[in-house]
């Protein structure tokens, strides 16, 4: 299973139930918050395995579940908490002679749409430069924010030591989520996460998120920002609150 790309486990004692080569309609939300998923590529087993004997049946719900992402060798990406799994149906595959394609449903609010393509930007190591974000609407955006939280949330990123100097590029802000991609750029490199509203911007000021107050913030083109961003005094008295030199280029 050195080729899976997903790993499911049950809620209660980490109850392992599958891992997947791939998935569809994860990121496809349907009326009511519901999603039609597919794991292509299974060896369905414990709390899933015994839903499926039941197909069609309540019994065939098997819970809440951890749905993490994997890269190509295996290590986490990041995971998300799902809701009422229930088992639809099962096939043979094509990617294996003793594995399924199962169908499932569930929910999750937090698998945003258009939160796939920065995800495999990660797991195909194409995540290697500043800027990807900018080709991003609105909504995009906003999910790549997800992503990047969700990704740094796993641990194990250090904070630089006190008196770093930022630089942030303000010709590309555009809203307030385009400024939280580009801080976290930033501060933690390309698809780095450094909060995606205010509270969560304080919160990374207090460490543990890639940077060490007090540090320097070169502003390039803030006028750019201070026109575009409706927050843009509320952002400055939040970074000086926490000892950052704001410095307005």
């Amino acid at each position: 299973m050195h080729r899976a790309l997903y790993r499911l486990t049950g809620e209660e004692d980490e109850d392992l139930w599958a891992y997947a080569r791939d998935a569809t309609g994860l990121f496809r939300p349907l009326p009511g918050g519901r999603r039609r998923v597919r794991l292509l590529g299974c060896a369905p087993q414990g709390g899933l395995e015994r839903a499926l004997r039941h197909l069609g049946g309540r019994r065939a719900d098997a819970g809440n579940a951890h749905l993490d992402l994997l890269d190509h060798s295996g290590a986490e990406l990041g995971t998300y908490f799902v809701n009422w799994v229930t088992a639809r149906e099962v096939r043979p595959s094509a990617l294996g002679p003793e594995l399924v394609d199962l169908t499932l449903d569930l929910w999750c609010d937090d698998l945003l749409p258009h939160s796939e393509w920065p995800w495999e930007l990660r797991r195909t190591g194409r995540l290697d430069r500043p800027g990807l974000w900018r080709s991003l609407g609105p909504a995009g955006r906003h999910a790549w924010l997800s992503v990047a939280m969700r990704h740094h949330g796993r641990g194990g990123l250090s904070d630089a030591p006190p008196g770093a100097v930022y630089e942030l590029d303000g010709r590309q802000l555009v809203d307030e989520d385009s400024f939280y991609c580009a801080v976290g750029e930033a501060v933690n490199g390309p698809g780095g996460y450094f909060g995606w509203n205010l509270d969560a911007l304080d919160d990374c000021l207090g460490g543990r998120w890639g940077a060490t107050a007090p540090f320097m913030l070169r502003w390039h083109h803030s006028d750019v920002a201070r026109a575009r961003l409706a927050r843009f005094p509320t952002v400055l008295e939040i970074l000086r609150r926490h000892g950052v030199e704001v410095v307005l280029l």
